[in-house]
């Protein structure tokens, strides 16, 4: 439960993070938003939400490669 509310957390912070225009971002604030992303990524990956949406993904990529051929 702890991790659910943690991920929200960290969701709500890369939103309003990625609501700031590009030009007023420096490359240490590009950086920041990248780790604070794969942090929520980690927290996430074990969740029922997280095998969910990989389930969703893996679908999705394989789709693609096999409309591709």
């Amino acid at each position: 439960m702890l991790t659910i509310n943690v991920a929200v957390l960290l969701v709500v912070v890369v939103l309003l993070r990625l609501r700031r225009r590009t030009q007023a971002r420096s490359r240490n604030d590009e950086k920041l938003t990248v780790v604070i992303v794969l942090v929520l990524g980690v927290l996430l990956a074990p969740t029922a939400f997280g095998q969910g949406l990989l389930d969703i993904v893996t679908q999705l990529v394989g789709g693609v490669s096999g409309s591709s051929r």
